[in-house]
């Protein structure tokens, strides 16, 4: 799944540290979700589209396998 969080964290300003923290989440999750190496959670998807104010479709990109 593509995800534009590098993207939306750099925009606003904020370090890995900083976004990992707003999410009570580690900086290893942040690097993995944004090298997309791990899938975010339901709850996280949630709390980082509450924190970005953007519809969870416009952070996360999914693209159905055929």
């Amino acid at each position: 799944m593509k995800t534009r969080i590098q993207e939306l964290r750099k925009q606003r300003g904020l370090s890995q540290e900083g976004l990992a923290e707003a999410l009570g989440v580690t900086r290893q999750t942040v690097i993995s979700l944004e090298k997309e190496k791990y899938v975010a959670s339901l709850e996280l998807a949630f709390k980082i589209s509450r924190l970005f104010e953007l519809p969870i479709e416009e952070i996360f990109l999914y693209k159905e396998e055929k």
